[in-house]
C-alpha cells in the first residue's frame, strides 16, 4: 500500500494489497478497497463504499454519499463497484435506499468525468457512461450499454444489454437490448449492428434480432401480436427470447419506434 502523508485514511477501512491513494484523498471507515486499486487526488470514499480491484477512481470522485432520497431514513446500505472498474473526474455515486438496499456497478466498466449515478441503480458489465450521463434513482442497465454525453435517464426505467444511447438523449421509457434509441421523443432508429459485430456476434443472430425489431416497430403490429408472431414464427434463440421477456416485463413501457411517435413519451 501507498498512502501519501496528506492523505486521511480511516485505520479501520480495509485496504487491499498495492492500493495506491493519492495525497487530500478521504477513506472513510467502513469502506473495502481491492488489490491494486487507485484512488485519485481529493477522492472521497464514503461509509458503505465496496470497491474491486484494479479499479481507479479519479481526481474529486465521491463515492457511497448518502443518497438523495427524501424517503431514506438512514438505513445501511452499500455502493458495489467491480473489478478493472474506471470511475473519472467529479463522478457521484450514491448508496441505496431501502428500496433495493445497494447501488451497483460491475466489472470493466467506464464511468467517465461528471456523470451521476443516484440511489439503488444497478449498472452491469463493460457499460460506458459518457460525460455528464445522469441516471435517477432505481435505474437498471444491462451489460455492454453505451451513453452518449449528456444522457438523462428517468427514475425506474430498464436499458436493456448493448443497447446504444444517443448523446443528449432524455430516457423515459424503457429500451429493449441491441438497438440504437435517438431522437426527440427518444425512439428504436436501428440495431446496434456494429456493437453486435465487434462482440462476435454472428451474422446469423444479429439478422434474426433484426427481424425481431421489424415485428415490434415496423409492421403495424401492437405489442402483443407482434410477441406473439416472434416466439410463433421467428427462430427459437436467446437474444430473441432476451427481447420478448424484456418487452412483457416493461413496467414503463418501451419506447417508440420514430415512424409512429405521436405526442410525449412521459
Amino acid at each position: 500500500m501507498s498512502f501519501h502523508p496528506l492523505t486521511n485514511v480511516h485505520p479501520e477501512a480495509q485496504i487491499g494489497q498495492n492500493v495506491i491513494i493519492e495525497p487530500f484523498a478521504t477513506i472513510e471507515k467502513d469502506v473495502i478497497i481491492g488489490d491494486g486499486t487507485w484512488i485519485g487526488a481529493g477522492a472521497v470514499i464514503r461509509n458503505g463504499a465496496r470497491i474491486g480491484k484494479n479499479c481507479k477512481i479519479d481526481s474529486c470522485a465521491s463515492i457511497a454519499g448518502l443518497p438523495q432520497d427524501l424517503k431514506f431514513r438512514g438505513e445501511y446500505t452499500t455502493v458495489e463497484i467491480g473489478d478493472n472498474t474506471t470511475i473519472r473526474e467529479y463522478v457521484t455515486v450514491n448508496r441505496g435506499t431501502a428500496a433495493k438496499n445497494k447501488t451497483v456497478i460491475g466489472n470493466n466498466c467506464l464511468v467517465m468525468s461528471y456523470v451521476h449515478v443516484a440511489h439503488d441503480c444497478l449498472i452491469g458489465n463493460n457499460v460506458i457512461l459518457a460525460g455528464y450521463t445522469g441516471l435517477a434513482g432505481e435505474v437498471e442497465i444491462g451489460d455492454w450499454v453505451i451513453t452518449g454525453g449528456s444522457t438523462v435517464v428517468h427514475q425506474f426505467v430498464k436499458i436493456g444489454a448493448h443497447a446504444f444511447i444517443s448523446g443528449g438523449s432524455l430516457v423515459r421509457k424503457d429500451v429493449p437490448p441491441y438497438v440504437k434509441a435517438a431522437r426527440e421523443p427518444l425512439a428504436y432508429v436501428g440495431l446496434n449492428s456494429l456493437g453486435l459485430r465487434r462482440r462476435q456476434f454472428s451474422n446469423e443472430t444479429i439478422n434474426i434480432i433484426q427481424e425481431v425489431y421489424r415485428c415490434i416497430y415496423l409492421r403495424n403490429m401492437n405489442h402483443s401480436q407482434a410477441l406473439e408472431y416472434i416466439e410463433t414464427n421467428l427462430p427459437a434463440i436467446p437474444e430473441r427470447d432476451e427481447i420478448v421477456m424484456f418487452i412483457r416485463n416493461s413496467k414503463r413501457g418501451i419506447m417508440k419506434g420514430y415512424e409512429t411517435d405521436s405526442g410525449d413519451n412521459d
